[in-house]
């Protein structure tokens, strides 16, 4: 594997002192559990002390460590990088990368949506030029200068996530990676605790344009939104430049003009700015990933891409576990029809992502006719978090959604969902759990053969446990000989 940073490359960039016998690294890790031979292993602070790990990421094969001191039971002679501030210098190795490359960078940021843009973005440049992305929703403090110190130097392509819980973390972030193209793929009631309403999230949205480039620098921004979250993004820009729109709204450059959702994809119809029309398949229901899919095109178009190739490319790209994966779990492997549809989307919710994942969920059609196996929707929904004084009412608007209708069954997860729970019509009221492990250990009596399963939550929320309890439920068919 090739260098990634020599050693007088991080000592330029930290002002680290060193020891040890090493020249460079081939990788950047923060996790001493899957550090991989050669990486640098960033000691930071956290829940625990990176410096704890040091022995163990040195033991697994990283080239070199990145800290403050020699931690205790670590040999004077061990490869370190000394410095002041593991974080600091983390960030400053992140502004050095940033420097050397030639790359065109894509920030993305919104309150839904960051993570499947980033990973459309990253499918289809890849097959335009080297690209690189984070593997992983890396979009804070730390994974935007993790992603970017990882980033080597003849990237073509750079796609950053930036995302934030508080005012004031996304102009940093912004100024770090210094975006030629930024993305705001839609506002939504999101972190509500820390901000006074849409219009708050909507300026802190708005500040990925801090770093973005003067001369040509160009933003794409979602017209769906709710009109006070609209103003803010239509506030004047920078002389040099441009906003671009995509949405469902003739007016709009980009606009998406029909969404034919099947069981297990999108065909997608839409007006690619001067380009002209396209039709497109994703490998996933939902009209929301439609207009992200549109948003991500729009950013290939302002990156320099081919937005025609990168529409065909589109077909390549499903999504990740947790972000609304479509699976099949056979019950039994004896008879066909045994057999359910899980969405997995146990990640990330606030109400609007809710309302788009559930819409999914009333869309879908049964494989088989239902004379032949019983078919329900069945909505698993964990408590939304960070949504500040008018939680309550949100999970209980829930109710009032037009999907809602189409569910024959909504079981709820978590104190804040209780209150969904309360406003549900008894006809569609399930059980509702205190915890997600609760519904975990009874998900053999939530589901059945022929259902089409929802599971939502926010990460704290834990229903992922949920997912994983259903997964198990399942049999693995027989692959022949």
């Amino acid at each position: 594997m090739s260098m990634l940073w020599t050693r007088e490359e991080i000592g330029r960039a930290t002002g680290a002192s060193f020891q040890g016998d090493w020249s460079g690294v081939t990788g950047v890790s923060i996790d001493s559990r899957s550090v991989a031979s050669g990486d640098l292993f960033v000691a930071l602070k956290d829940q625990r002390d990176g410096h704890d790990f040091v022995g163990a990421a040195l033991d697994a094969g990283a080239g070199a460590a990145l800290v403050t001191h020699v931690p205790d039971g670590i040999s004077d002679t061990a490869p370190l990088a000394i410095v002041a501030d593991v974080q600091a210098a983390l960030e400053a190795m992140a502004r050095a990368a940033r420097e050397r490359s030639r790359a065109v960078v894509i920030a993305v940021t919104g309150s839904a949506g960051k993570t499947s843009t980033k990973e459309m973005l990253r499918v289809v440049l890849a097959r335009q030029g080297r690209t690189h992305a984070a593997e992983r929703s890396f979009n804070n403090h730390w994974g935007v200068p993790l992603t970017l110190a990882r980033m080597p130097a003849d990237t073509d392509f750079a796609i950053i996530e930036i995302g934030m819980s508080n005012p004031g973390e996304i102009a940093p972030l912004s100024l770090m990676a210094r975006p030629d193209v930024a993305v705001i793929t839609t506002i939504a009631a999101a972190h509500l605790e820390a901000f006074d309403d849409l219009a708050g999230i909507a300026k802190e949205k708005a500040d990925i344009t801090a770093g973005l480039a003067h001369d040509g620098g160009k933003l794409i921004v979602c017209a769906d939104v709710p009109e006070d979250a609209l103003a803010v993004l239509q506030r004047p820009m920078s002389s040099g430049q441009q906003r671009v729109w995509f949405g469902t709204d003739e007016g709009n450059e980009w606009q998406l003009t029909n969404v034919t959702q099947k069981a297990e994809c999108s065909v997608v119809k839409a007006r690619l700015g001067a380009t002209g029309e396209a039709i497109f398949k994703l490998n996933a229901p939902g009209r929301h990933f439609a207009l992200n899919a549109l948003g991500a095109l729009a950013a290939v178009h302002a990156a320099g891409g081919d937005p025609v190739v990168a529409a065909h490319d589109l077909a390549a790209w499903q999504p990740p576990a947790g972000r609304g994966l479509r699976e099949e779990i056979v019950l039994d492997i004896v008879h066909d029809e045994a057999r359910l549809d899980l969405f997995d989307d146990a990640f990330n919710a606030n109400p609007a992502s809710i309302a788009a994942a559930l819409t999914v969920l009333a869309d879908h059609k049964p494989r088989v006719a239902e004379t032949e196996r019983p078919f329900r929707r069945v909505a698993i929904l964990g408590d939304m978090l960070e949504l500040g004084p008018e939680e309550a009412s949100l999970h209980a608007d829930i109710a009032r959604l037009k999907a809602i209708k189409k569910m024959d069954v909504v079981h709820t997860v978590g104190a804040r969902m209780a209150h969904l729970h309360a406003a549900l019509k008894p006809k569609r009221r399930g059980v509702h759990f205190d915890t997600a492990a609760e519904a975990a250990g009874r998900a053999h009596e939530l589901v059945r053969a022929g259902d089409a399963v929802l599971v939502k939550g926010s990460k704290g929320s834990y229903v992922s446990q949920v997912v994983d309890a259903i997964r198990k439920l399942g049999h693995r068919e027989p692959t022949g000989t």
